[in-house]
């Protein structure tokens, strides 16, 4: 508990997270808070460490009310310790032979933090239409590309799409049914019948499919999708967050059009804490003062997040920009700086696209971009 004297006006605030209170006493104002630090803990056990003393740790530990998140890795061990920890000193953890290191930790998303998680989280999808498609989201051999069209328009057009993106060497077919617009009057996605005609496609390519899900009520049409979308307007619906959390489908979470990186990471916990550790983050162009292009592009989020988390993160150049012409740039930018895959619109006919087809490449110039794409990716020993 922090304890400090303060001079203002009289409050009695109450919050369950920081449990701020503040109250008079003889004229003196008081604040007794406990702050988001006495929160979370890290705790690095010894290389080779008794497998009983460590149970005999972790239980001593949850008696205590606390939470648990184990993460091993190849040479470490870690225990994310959450809950109220201010009763327990790293001095106190340190005491215990099998601990190498006790710390508390600032950052106020836990699960998503490489402090609880050093090792990178890989998403492995394998396509539910044929096991030999798919690829290993985030292992650093592979910079996955997912294309196909903003909206799906006919079956027709996406099954053109999606052999042609496959042809050129795309993992995964990306495609809109349920379409948040801006305007009530644009073209809003076929919705349930949009994603069977993406069933289609999956079925005649073996291609994976990612699509955007925007309501809980949808959640159940959306059980055999092979990757959940959650886009930029629904980074902070929390209550969507948290219902996905409980399903085992990876999860792409774009960022908000105007958040940062903490509310970023904060949504990721929210869908992490539900149970759901398969969280894919997306980058797709922030809002800014000056609107040359549709969004700007944070290629800095990527090192960043790198540092930051140990989720995969992946960069989709079409939103961020809203520019055919300028996508080829960005997605050479996006594979330079480290991104672990792109999601970039390819549409047969762009000009006559429902949606987004002035942001949209066409096949062939998708398949030379591929081409090039791989001579980047090469340069640091990875595929596209």
């Amino acid at each position: 508990m922090a304890f400090t004297r303060t001079s203002k006006s009289e409050v009695l605030f109450l919050c369950r997270k920081n449990m701020v209170i503040e109250c008079n006493r003889n004229d003196t104002w008081f604040r007794l808070r406990s702050t988001t630090e006495e929160k979370k803990m890290i705790v690095v056990l010894k290389n080779g460490a008794d497998a009983q003393k460590v149970a005999e740790l972790k239980s001593g530990l949850k008696s205590r009310g606390l939470d648990i998140h184990e993460s091993k890795g190849a040479d470490v061990t870690i225990l994310g310790l959450i809950g109220d920890t201010s009763r327990i000193t790293p001095e106190e953890l340190l005491a215990n032979e099998i601990v190498e290191s006790a710390q508390r930790v600032k950052a106020p998303y836990k699960q998503a933090s490489r402090n609880f998680h050093p090792e990178d989280t890989v998403v492995s999808v394998i396509s539910k239409a044929d096991s030999n498609l798919g690829a290993n989201i985030g292992d650093g051999k592979t910079c996955a590309i997912m294309a196909g069209p903003c909206s799906v328009e006919s079956e027709a057009q996406v099954v053109e799409v999606a052999k042609a993106v496959k042809a050129s060497g795309a993992r995964f077919l990306r495609g809109g049914a349920f379409k948040p617009r801006t305007s009530p009057y644009s073209f809003q996605g076929l919705g349930a019948e949009g994603l069977e005609l993406l069933k289609i496609a999956r079925k005649e390519t073996g291609l994976p499919i990612v699509t955007e899900l925007m309501a809980i009520n949808q959640i159940p049409l959306f059980e055999d999708v092979d990757i959940i979308q959650i886009g930029a307007r629904n980074m902070q619906n929390f209550d969507l967050l948290k219902e996905v959390g409980k399903l085992k489908n990876p999860i792409l979470l774009k960022r908000g059009l105007s958040a940062t990186v903490k509310e970023f990471l904060m949504s990721a916990e929210y869908i992490m804490a539900s149970g759901n550790e398969n969280v894919i983050l997306c980058e797709r162009g922030i809002r800014t003062f000056d609107n040359y292009t549709r969004n700007c592009l944070d290629l800095s989020i990527v090192p960043y997040l790198k540092k930051e988390t140990h989720l995969p993160v992946i960069i989709d150049p079409s939103h961020a920009c809203g520019i055919r012409w300028m996508v080829p740039t960005l997605a050479k930018a996006a594979v330079a700086v480290g991104a672990d895959g792109l999601i970039i619109e390819v549409h047969n006919n762009p000009e006559k696209a429902l949606c987004d087809g002035e942001q949209s490449l066409t096949p062939a110039q998708f398949d030379e971009l591929m081409k090039i794409l791989a001579k980047y990716a090469a340069v640091e020993g990875r595929t596209v």
